[in-house]
């Protein structure tokens, strides 16, 4: 494919040099540019691709990309966009030949149940007989092939690699969880959706983002402006209309939508429900009649996510039978409400929940289930936004018999600094400070305890068989970050080897 072709649609380019000469290939990393092919320079948070033009030029590049002007030497052609993530996109999706177009590619965004909401998907479609695509959190993923996911949605170049994998393994359908970084960065840019689907928003990411508003805008583009990228018709908006954003979006909203949600003007909601320990029941009302649905999933939360799932694959054309079959043969989600141990107790639940709103979710859910106490233990991320530390430490407070303050990912910053943060949130609850003898009593309050193993050891060590123990904030993860270093640390791993050392 010539440049020129690459470049179609793109405004503001200004090209010096060859547009018609011949592209063998994309990179945005200097080392990987093969020989003749396009170097994009692209800013990041900690380096600068432009730094790296003579390394790319070594590697071979013929087509460098550039914001910033450039002298490009003999046989070098040079193209100045005003957006290079932009560019980048665009450019990806047409070498690719626009693979999202042959694709029913499904999006989703929110801060929280993305991840779940791709899982009850993919079920449903996988009922209906299509063969299905994921790009998320926990990984990517067709039927036993799995790639590793090293940030929950790929930068664009490797985005429409995937895809257009994914259409050669004959995938039909594709759902790709999209991160309010790569909105705001144009990962998705180069990608046609089919649907888009609203999950809620609260604080999360205030460290990159400026504010709620920024981080609201950046989630709105999926839907104000990237739903029509290059499709046919608009994209289906599916909004969650329990949630603020999601009715103020549904006002915005020009494309084909649907809703859902308790909310009573929900195109799809619960007639009735029932939730128990071992999942949930409901009969939702949909554009289509009633539908019963049975699920192992737990938890208020968990009915949210399997509404915007039946939704979304109701708008789509599913039928009624399979969305009921896809939800009802999901086991779980890994590192989701992840039940682990013998169902004579304790109970030790691992979750995903990193944010004051999915915390306190998950608090309330398990509380609905009639343990005798809940015990939670959960830190907070290093280098990562300050304000919603003491939020997290309230969040755990409300629904929490004990709560054991530990470290998350403490990155480069003092772990104890980080709790020190939290603390402040329990201490304006008047939740106390206990000491070891006083939380085996069962008196209620926090303990401290910086080695997150020592703390969920501590945790199941105080549990007794009624209660209920809930490990937060890494879920499905295998590491942890200290420093500049990731050590392995699972806590699945150690929820497992505190429950075989138990004894009541």
């Amino acid at each position: 494919m010539s440049l020129n072709r690459l470049l179609i649609g793109l405004e503001g380019v200004q090209v010096a040099g060859d547009d018609r000469v011949p592209v063998p290939g994309l990179a945005y990393h200097s080392q990987r540019v093969v020989p003749g092919g396009v170097f994009v320079a692209l800013k990041g948070a900690k380096t600068d691709g432009n730094r790296f033009l003579a390394q790319a030029l070594a590697q071979g590049a013929r087509i460098v990309v550039t914001e910033e002007h450039f002298e490009p030497p003999a046989g070098v052609t040079w193209v100045q966009v005003p957006q290079a993530r932009l560019a980048l996109a665009r450019m990806s999706a047409a070498f690719y030949g626009h693979p999202s177009r042959d694709l029913a590619l499904v999006g989703i965004t929110g801060t929280n149940g993305k991840t779940t909401t791709s899982f009850l998907l993919e079920a449903i479609f996988r009922a209906a007989g299509h063969r299905v695509g994921v790009v998320g959190t926990v990984n990517y993923r067709v039927d036993d092939k799995i790639w590793p996911a090293p940030v929950t949605t790929p930068e664009s170049l490797d985005l429409q690699r995937l895809l257009a994998e994914m259409r050669e393994m004959g995938v039909s359908h594709t759902i790709l969880e999209v991160s309010s970084h790569a909105l705001e960065q144009h990962r998705v840019d180069g990608a046609s959706f089919t649907a888009g689907i609203f999950t809620n928003l609260s604080q999360d990411h205030l460290d990159y983002h400026q504010d709620l508003n920024c981080y609201f805008r950046a989630k709105s583009r999926l839907f104000l402006e990237i739903l029509v990228n290059g499709a046919a018709r608009p994209g289906l908006a599916v909004l969650n209309l329990d949630d603020p954003c999601g009715r103020q979006l549904h006002e915005q909203i020009v494309s084909p939508r649907l809703s859902y949600g308790h909310h009573l003007e929900s195109t799809v909601r619960p007639l009735s429900y029932r939730f128990q320990r071992q999942g949930l029941e409901a009969l939702l009302i949909t554009p289509l009649g009633k539908l019963p649905i049975t699920s192992r999933l737990v938890g208020p939360y968990n009915l949210s996510n399997i509404m915007a799932a039946a939704a979304t694959a109701l708008g789509l054309g599913v039928d009624p039978d399979a969305v009921a079959a896809g939800v009802a043969g999901l086991s779980g989600v890994p590192g989701r409400l992840e039940r682990l141990g013998p169902l004579e107790g304790p109970s030790v639940f691992v979750d995903y929940a990193h944010t004051p709103d999915a915390l306190a979710q998950v608090v309330a859910a398990l509380n609905t289930l009639n343990f005798a106490r809940l015990i939670t233990v959960f830190g907070c991320g290093g280098d990562r936004d300050r304000t919603k530390r003491p939020l997290m430490g309230q969040a755990a407070a409300q629904g929490s018999r004990l709560v054991v303050v530990t470290s998350d990912n403490p990155r480069t910053e003092d772990p104890l600094a980080i709790i020190q943060d939290i603390e402040a949130g329990l201490e304006a609850m008047k939740y106390p400070r206990l000491s070891l003898a006083e939380a085996r009593r069962g008196e209620q309050g926090y303990l401290v305890a910086p080695d997150r193993r020592e703390a969920i050891r501590l945790a199941v060590d105080l549990a007794q068989r009624p209660d209920a123990v809930l490990v937060a904030g890494k879920g499905h993860e295998d590491y942890q970050i200290w420093g500049e270093r990731k050590i392995h640390f699972d806590d699945r791993e150690e929820a497992l080897a505190a429950l075989k050392e138990y004894k009541a």
